[in-house]
């Protein structure tokens, strides 16, 4: 079905293009007013969990059109006389943030993990849901910055170690679905005495563990799910997933699922159009590293880095392990190009968490960011090359499957290491050009503002399904412009335990309008603009017609 005019509504034109200049990414945690550092609950017995967390997300709680800000926490393993919350940062429009935590209904104390943010029920307001160790919650969104746990009437229970999470509408119904990652079966009684150097207790790697089946909720409608894991073919118990991304690796135009495991097969989940899947990862060849090992994965990314119209991953691995870049052959096939580029030579050393696509040049090819830090701080006296507070990598696509490493170019606060987790990428303050948000391991967590980048233009385009999911998940969309085409589909879930924006930002280089944006929405209603000039912020409504404009 194609529609004669779609709405479109269009905001925020970018005040002004940057000076010409690099692109530099500036800590801007402290003057925009974020103060909260993650308890991980650390007592000296090293226990497992404490090394995971925490995630972190770009959301628009309120509707009003700019990014908040949601920081995941965890607690004391006992009580020690402190309260450890998740923190919500109201966007103050301005550059700055203010901790509206109090009161929200988020400022419960979780063993927390990850988060994954989408509009479940339709209504218009973007939901929140954490993972933990035992048990997640669900928040639904009551709007004002107000949360209600719905956990238990949602008949969602998944007291297990949870890690990643995504929402899909992997039955393309018009409800979003909700995919979490089921890590490790570990309790306190059950913890293993491990050694880095046979002598005193260090952090237990996973092979230690038995793995958990992961969730599949599907939703019913009405604020209700129901647990399709195991009638969808994706609750194998063998899995340690970290990471999941949601992708069209065969291009039918169903979403399937990628899920990262730490020390056993990565699995590649392809949608049957059923309500079922079909596991496909040694065959596609992501399964393993090039050796044929399983590799200690935590989070991945999938997106079109090369304009083939096929999207690709990039799996974070552990150190000693480099990342994986498994580009889409087109026939169901992937062919790892890390181990042959300078992905894989850069990553050797890395312990790679928050991994993702973005352009933050906006030239109009997606780079790759990666957040790294190890588990154990005491690394560097067994392997004195690598090191527990590690910088970030930021390899800049250019062009023809080429990557260059580039971080260093960054400027001074980008290059500072940390101990990083999540990662999530946004335009906080509607400029343009994507900024990063960082969480760490019992450390705070870093804003860092995308300087520059505008340079280049722009276009960002939410979407609204009215036939399809409110939040647009699983919709593609395609920019033609002067040099070209380029194609992103919304998504939830990838890095690692973590929330970008679900809007999608195309760079456009130098061109100054996109000669046509086709949709494809999973209802399969198709919609098409012309001429859409560029640095604008546009959003488009499935199957309305009409134009309208807002004002900022």
């Amino acid at each position: 079905m194609l529609t004669k005019a779609p709405v479109v509504l269009a905001v925020a034109v970018a005040a002004a293009v940057a000076a010409d200049g690099p692109v530099t990414f500036t800590d801007v945690t402290a003057k925009a007013g974020i103060q909260f550092k993650h308890n991980a609950g650390k007592a000296g017995r090293k226990w497992l969990p404490e090394t995971m967390g925490s995630g972190c997300a770009f959301f628009d709680a309120d509707g009003d059109g700019w990014l908040d800000i949601l920081l995941i926490n965890s607690k004391d393993w006992k009580p020690r006389g402190r309260k450890s919350v998740h923190a919500l940062y109201r966007n103050n429009r301005d550059g700055t943030f203010t901790d509206v935590t109090a009161g929200s209904g988020l400022d419960v104390e979780d063993y927390g993990v990850g988060v994954a943010i989408a509009d479940f029920d339709n209504d218009g307001r973007e939901d929140v849901y954490i993972t933990a160790m035992g048990p997640d919650r669900l928040f639904r969104n009551e709007g004002g910055f107000k949360f209600r746990n719905v956990t238990k009437q949602a008949g969602i229970d998944n007291p297990a170690f949870a890690a990643s999470a995504a929402w899909v509408d992997y039955d393309k119904d018009g409800l979003a679905d909700l995919f979490v990652g089921n890590y490790v079966e570990w309790s306190p009684e059950k913890d293993l005495w491990c050694s880095l150097d046979g002598a005193t207790k260090s952090y237990c790697t996973p092979e230690s563990y038995r793995g958990v089946a992961s969730k599949l909720y599907r939703n019913l409608g009405g604020g209700r799910f129901a647990d399709a894991g195991k009638q969808a073919g994706i609750a194998d118990p063998t899995s340690k997933s970290l990471g999941v991304a949601v992708l069209d690796f065969d291009v039918d135009g169903w979403p399937d699922l990628f899920i990262a495991n730490d020390t056993q097969p990565n699995k590649l989940y392809r949608n049957n159009r059923d309500g079922t899947f079909t596991e496909e990862g040694v065959g596609a060849g992501v399964a393993f590293s090039e050796s044929g090992v399983a590799r200690g994965a935590m989070g991945v990314d999938a997106a079109d880095y090369d304009r083939s119209g096929r999207p690709h991953l990039v799996v974070g691995n552990f150190s000693n392990q480099m990342l994986g870049l498994y580009y889409n052959e087109g026939n169901s096939l992937f062919v790892d190009e890390a181990p042959r580029s300078n992905v894989g030579r850069d990553s050797l050393l890395s312990l790679a968490f928050g991994t993702f696509f973005f352009d933050y040049d906006l030239d109009g090819y997606l780079d790759i960011f990666v957040a790294n830090g190890h588990i154990e701080e005491e690394i560097g006296n067994v392997q004195p090359k690598v090191t527990y507070a590690q910088p970030p990598l930021l390899f800049r696509n250019a062009g023809k499957g080429q990557f260059r490493e580039v971080a260093r170019q960054m400027g001074p606060d980008f290059m500072r290491p940390v101990v990083a987790r999540g990662a999530a990428y946004g335009d906080f303050d509607r400029d343009g050009d994507l900024d990063i948000l960082v969480s760490t391991n019992a450390g705070p967590p870093h804003l860092y503002r995308n300087d520059g980048g505008n340079r280049n233009n722009w276009l960002t385009v939410r979407l609204v399904g009215t036939k399809s999911n409110r939040s647009g998940l699983g919709a593609s969309v395609t920019a033609h412009s002067a040099s070209g085409k380029q194609t992103q589909v919304v998504r939830s879930g990838s890095s690692y335990c973590s929330q970008s924006q679900l809007a999608l930002t195309f760079g456009l280089g130098s061109d100054r309008n996109v000669t046509a944006l086709e949709i494809v929405w999973p209802s399969g209603v198709r919609q098409r603009l012309t001429n859409v000039k560029a640095n604008q912020h546009i959003t488009v409504t499935e199957g309305d017609a009409g134009l309208q404009q807002a004002s900022r």
